[in-house]
């Protein structure tokens, strides 16, 4: 196994057993429910966004061990970011997970997020790393409809 191989294995199963900012979040005022049909991985995630700043996110719900990591490593990157930054961030990893992103690049720019970069190998998994971010993508926009990755 290679040594990238390896390290993707533990961040993954690291944020699967101790996910970052797994709770209900009081005092949010943005929230959006996220449901994967494939494998039914479901999340809630609450947003506490202030003078176009996130100043506390978190998830709940329950889900495969990439969807779960990804719901951690995504709340811990979008904390204390704008809207904007958000957005981008958003569109960056979307892409990255499909396979459309110049990984050579752009991949410094993800920080710990680019670890999830090699599941754009697994077809069957996008939906699973990508479903935190469509809800997330959903509460931002306050559209209050369930975000699915379908």
């Amino acid at each position: 196994m290679s040594d990238l191989s390896e390290l993707y294995q533990q961040v993954i199963l690291d944020h699967n057993k101790s996910p970052r900012n797994f709770r209900k979040l009081e005092g949010a005022n943005r929230t959006a429910e996220g449901y994967n049909p494939l494998c039914g991985d479901q999340f809630t995630v609450y947003v506490k966004f202030e003078d176009d700043v996130i100043k506390d996110i978190s998830f709940q719900g329950s889900g495969c061990a990439i969807s779960k990591a990804s719901a951690s490593l995504m709340t811990a990157s979008l904390k204390g970011k704008t809207e904007g930054e958000a957005e981008i961030l958003f569109d960056r990893v979307r892409k990255m997970l499909i396979g459309e992103l110049d990984t050579k690049s752009n991949l410094h720019e993800l920080g710990k997020l680019s670890i999830l970069s090699g599941v754009c190998n697994f077809p069957s998994r996008v939906k699973c790393a990508s479903l935190s971010w469509h809800t997330f993508h959903a509460a931002l926009k306050g559209e209050g409809k369930l975000a699915s990755t379908e």
